[in-house]
């Protein structure tokens, strides 16, 4: 079998090269005649790939054929991925932390200051109002007080002030006595100078309270003859009455607490008829209660159960006028009124 190319052809014989081109262009002719590709013969030795490209440039399609078809195909060595993992998220700075946590104790402490302060002035509100509410019970008390000082209650008056009251006996004359004050633990009386006159004259001391079964030693400590006072003392304790602060006013209801004639326990009611400062014996109360011998020294005493005045005399030959020392002359001129 006869080859259809020369195996080997010298480099430097001339027909060789002759041949090759004359092959050469027979080829690239019939390649320009014959719309489909032949396959070129076959070159073991690539001497006619490399003289066709010492002369005639090889079309873009012919270079893509090239590669033998038996040559070995060189496969690359897959390179295995690299995962990397994802980046965490990066934890928040602590002080960033820290600012968030103030930021809500802030907050926190403001929602408190502001339920406080408005606690606060609830309450503060709820004491204004009660504080309104309790000075206007206490000027309606106070309103009320004033009324029922007006209103005299004789029975009351008799059974708060009659424990306080005594006949007093000295000598042969009797007469009334009633507690003032109280000083180391003994018991201060006033009564009238003239119901012991005779025993303090007479140079003794010592006169007796009586009321009912019980009998008090009682003692004269002080006597003003001008005043027509007398002062008393006993061991016994017996509560004082209170003192009236105020002057006396014309139309004030009184009552007078005695032993008339030696009746002990004894009252009887009338009104103020009038406040003499001018008299001739000192100032005088004038008041229209009824009374009798053995009712000097007793007490006069008004709506609110409080001391005007000692009864001392009435007019003789006359109805409805009695007289009386006002409480206040007889506590400045004994000075033993009150407790101390």
């Amino acid at each position: 079998m006869t080859a259809p190319f020369e195996p080997f052809t010298p480099a430097n014989g001339s027909g060789g090269h002759r041949r090759a081109q004359e092959w050469a262009w027979e080829d690239d002719r019939s390649w320009n005649q014959q719309p489909q590709q032949q396959q070129p013969a076959y070159d073991p030795w690539g001497q006619q790939q490399q003289q066709q490209q010492q002369w005639a440039p090889e079309p873009q399609w012919a270079q893509q054929q090239q590669q033998p078809p038996w040559s070995q195909p060189v496969y690359e060595t897959p390179q295995q991925p690299v995962y990397e993992p994802a980046p965490a998220s990066a934890p928040a700075p602590k002080r960033a932390r820290g600012r968030t946590i103030v930021i809500g104790l802030v907050a926190a402490l403001l929602l408190v200051t502001a339920w406080q302060a408005f606690r606060v002035e609830t309450m503060i509100q709820s004491s204004s109002d009660l504080a309104s509410a309790v000075n206007a019970e206490q000027g309606r008390s106070q309103e009320l007080e004033k009324q029922l000082a007006t209103v005299f209650d004789p029975e009351g008056i008799a059974k708060s002030v009659l424990p306080s009251v005594f006949r007093v006996r000295a000598g042969d004359f009797t007469g009334t006595a009633f507690a003032v004050g109280q000083a180391n633990g003994r018991t201060n009386l006033f009564t009238n100078f003239h119901v012991v006159e005779e025993v303090w004259t007479g140079g003794d001391r010592a006169v007796s309270l009586e009321r009912g079964n019980t009998r008090i030693d009682a003692t004269i400590v002080k006597v003003s003859e001008g005043r027509d006072l007398a002062l008393l003392r006993t061991n016994a304790d017996i509560t004082p009455l209170g003192v009236a602060a105020d002057e006396v006013k014309p139309g004030q209801q009184v009552m007078v607490v005695g032993a008339p004639l030696g009746l002990e326990d004894s009252v009887t009611t009338g009104v103020i008829s009038a406040y003499r400062p001018d008299a001739e014996d000192g100032p005088t109360i004038q008041f229209d209660a009824p009374i009798n011998p053995g009712n000097s020294g007793g007490p006069v005493v008004n709506s609110s159960k409080k001391v005007v005045g000692l009864a001392t005399a009435k007019a003789r030959d006359a109805e409805g006028i009695g007289l009386a020392i006002p409480i206040e002359t007889a506590c400045q001129t004994l000075g033993a009124c009150g407790n101390g």
